[in-house]
């Protein structure tokens, strides 16, 4: 099973220019025979850094900060809008599965002004095979994120295996873990903004804990990207070309040793050839949803009712 993992830039908070780069991308990505393209926390159309960085992000009524949330409203994706119908004809055309991050609005109904932390699975078929949402939004993230189900906590055949998915800091829940090793995911992708040395660890342990193959997927973001309407420090206003988010893309085997060392600093296609029987292999030792679950002593269960 070959995988590529898309560490490029978005066209920040632009949804249409970058959804031409994502199609550009997925066909390059497919021309060199792969079945799965990955990419990273938010991708369309870009993580709100910004709250980490910018000095009065989190202040009461901001301005600054209100006019960049409208920003983001604005270029957010409806699931079943023209964006997702464009990327799902590509991967249906091109014969290739896509996962991506995305910034969703419902647009109209209930919760018609929440964003949500959404990653969105297609497969080779054009079907949304997986929708999941970011069970708890992370520390600033708080700001203009709603939480998420346990809907998505699934996973799909994607070219003979199973793939799900989940988001950044939700790698440190361990209930959604073990609800996500009862998937059966043979192939699990970890997306983050940046997957700096504790989100390495993260991968690690899960693909040790799992069983499974991780991707996990960093994204690039130039100080120079964030929206003008907010005030960077000093430091970043004095180095527009420097890393905010700075990829670390890599790929982890079942026994949690690198099978991609991680990719810093540079936009990258990272193609790897991932030997699925390990994941078979390795149980042996340990099935957490099998020989070391101990269901005569423990009681595990899912709601995956979409509640919003």
């Amino acid at each position: 099973m070959k995988v590529a993992i898309i560490q490029h830039a978005p066209e920040y908070l632009d949804k249409k220019r970058s959804l031409e780069k994502a199609l550009v991308l997925i066909k390059e990505a497919a021309s060199g025979g792969n079945v799965l393209a990955v990419f990273g926390e938010s991708w369309l159309s870009g993580y709100p850094a910004w709250l980490d960085y910018c000095p009065g992000a989190a202040l009461w009524n901001h301005e600054p900060t209100k006019e960049v949330f409208a920003k983001t409203y604005e270029n957010a994706i409806v699931i079943d809008g023209p964006e997702m119908a464009a990327l799902q004809q590509a991967a249906a055309e091109l014969g290739i599965a896509v996962c991506i991050g995305i910034n969703e609005k419902k647009g109209s109904g209930n919760a018609n002004g929440t964003l949500f932390n959404s990653m969105a699975l297609i497969n080779s078929a054009g079907e949304l095979v997986v929708h999941h949402r970011k069970l708890m939004p992370t520390f600033t993230e708080k700001l203009i994120y709603g939480v998420g189900d346990g809907n998505g906590l699934r996973s799909a055949e994607i070219a003979g295996a199973r793939v799900g998915g989940l988001i950044c800091w939700e790698h440190w829940m361990p209930l959604t873990r073990q609800a996500m090793h009862e998937t059966g995911e043979e192939v699990h992708i970890a997306l983050w903004p940046t997957v700096h040395e504790m989100h390495q660890v993260a991968s690690r342990q899960y693909a040790f804990e799992g069983r499974c193959f991780v991707l996990a997927v960093g994204q690039i973001l130039r100080a120079k990207d964030i929206p003008s309407a907010l005030d960077l420090p000093d430091d970043l206003k004095a180095n527009p070309e420097s890393f905010l988010l700075k990829g670390g893309s890599c790929v982890v085997a079942p026994d949690g040793f690198y099978i991609q060392k991680p990719v810093f600093d540079s936009e990258a296609i990272v193609e790897v050839e991932l030997p699925l029987r390990e994941t078979i292999k390795e149980k042996m030792t340990l099935d957490v949803t099998g020989h070391y679950k101990r269901s005569d002593i423990f009681d595990f269960q899912v709601d995956k009712r979409r509640n919003q």
